[in-house]
């Protein structure tokens, strides 16, 4: 439900915006267009006015015989038949008015006036006489279309940004529909059903790589999940097997008295198991350790042939006993923790040694290649025995991780050799690497190369 609101919050927010927005830009629009209306207004006003001077400069200077008969007044009468919105005063050189048409208590705020020197014919003799004209427009019928203008694109703008937020809204709420279909899936999620997936069917293209990218993860969720699973049990029944012994021969030892002999043979068994128990919880801290990002300590100049001719003389016995051979092949020079990278080999050769078939040769190879501008030293492992199934080889550097579910070597073998592997090679800045075809499996690493200082 959460969810969901969130989902209509959001919707409510765009429609708050686009509501906004679209009064904002209909404003915009209609502020232009206004004062785009009013300087046209203005101009045509200013044109108008001019060719009116000019007209009556001309009539009160015209001499002709036809205007000969008539008064001032009867000519200026003529002149503003038909433009009631003109009016003119005309005074002559001692300040008399000669003619006067204007409104009375119209304000200047309302017109817009001409003042300019005019000659005007005698209608008796063939004298003239200055005088000065005042020439007016009344503007309040332009300013009442101003004013119907404003309104109309007021009105226009507010009903427009309803119209607008209502259909936006209701657009708003329409797109939103497959994210709250999304919301609804994933509210429907749960840890008792790691199979169900997100169903992108019917939504937008834009929201596909989402859900092929969330279904990615619920993916390694569910992977993860398995995993901790597994881990907790296999945690389990590592610590149980050697604990369940040690209890059971601490109680038979404790039912009666024993010989020293026999109390010695007692506690070298649960020593033994005591030492299984601590090379196992040494090994998860470890993990823990890497995991939290712990360093190395690396040396400028070690043969990695080197540390691996150390870790087969170690390995001597064991190999004769499951009569098997080692070699080491090539050498490579660069930084890294000895004893880290001696313990990786030591887990990738026990790993080789218990699989590997009687009679067969392990080779321990280590070189360097060229990739992406760097050089990068690569160290493998390789045994000829039973092929891995390709479904394990991506988990098999997973702690507590075995392909064999009858846990074989149990005894020896806690699953977490490889994980440590995989560690110490990201503490490396490395990467782990398997394959395992045509009865030849191979483990290693790919560690970058380091200029020395």
């Amino acid at each position: 439900m959460k969810q969901t609101a969130g989902v209509q919050h959001l919707g409510r927010q765009l429609s708050r915006w686009m509501a906004l927005l679209s009064m904002l830009g209909l404003g915009a629009v209609s502020i232009a267009v206004y004062l785009v209306f009013d300087t046209t207004l203005s101009a045509r006003q200013e044109e108008m006015l001019d060719q009116k001077q000019q007209a009556l400069a001309h009539v009160l200077g015209d001499d002709d015989v036809e205007h000969r008969d008539k008064s001032l007044a009867h000519v200026l009468t003529d002149f503003l038949a038909g433009h009631a919105d003109y009016a003119i005063r005309i005074v002559d050189s001692q300040g008399a008015t000669l003619f006067d048409s204007r409104v009375p208590g119209l304000g200047a705020e309302h017109t817009l006036q001409r003042t300019f020197s005019v000659t005007i014919q005698s209608r008796t003799t063939d004298h003239a006489q200055a005088a000065t004209a005042t020439l007016v427009m009344d503007r309040r019928p332009d300013d009442a279309l101003l004013r119907a203008l404003a309104w109309a694109l007021f009105i226009s703008m507010i009903a427009g940004s309803l119209l607008l937020s209502l259909f936006g809204g209701l657009l708003v709420r329409r797109s939103l529909r497959p994210i709250q279909s999304l919301v609804s899936q994933i509210d429907e999620l749960s840890a008792k059903d790691f199979g169900r997936r997100l169903d992108g069917s019917g939504l937008p293209q834009e929201l596909l790589p989402i859900v092929t990218q969330f279904n990615a993860l619920l993916d390694r969720l569910a992977d993860a999940y398995r995993q901790l699973e597994s881990f907790n049990a296999d945690v389990a029944h590592e610590l149980n097997t050697p604990l369940s012994t040690l209890i059971s021969s601490t109680e038979v030892v404790l039912r009666k008295p024993r010989t020293v002999e026999e109390m010695r043979e007692v506690l070298e068994s649960n020593l033994e198991d005591l030492r299984r128990i601590a090379a196992m919880v040494g090994d998860m801290l470890f993990l823990s350790r890497a995991d939290r990002g712990a360093g190395t300590r690396e040396a400028k100049v070690f043969s990695l042939a080197a540390v691996a001719a150390d870790v087969v003389e170690f390995y001597e016995a064991v190999a004769l006993e499951a009569d098997l051979t080692v070699e080491v092949r090539g050498d490579a020079q660069l930084q890294f923790d000895a004893p880290l990278m001696r313990r990786a080999l030591s887990n990738l050769l026990s790993n080789a040694t218990r699989y590997a078939a009687s009679g067969s040769r392990i080779v321990i190879q280590i070189g360097t290649q060229a990739q992406h501008g760097h050089t990068e030293a690569v160290i493998s492992v390789t045994n000829t025995g039973a092929d891995i199934a390709p479904q394990h080889l991506r988990h098999l550097f997973d702690r507590f991780y075995r392909a064999d579910s009858a846990r074989y070597n149990a005894d020896r073998n806690h699953g977490l050799g490889l994980a440590i592997v995989k560690a110490i090679a990201k503490m490396h800045g490395g990467t782990v690497f398997a394959q395992s075809e045509g009865g030849t499996t191979t483990f290693g690493l790919v560690l970058p190369v380091v200029p020395w200082a």
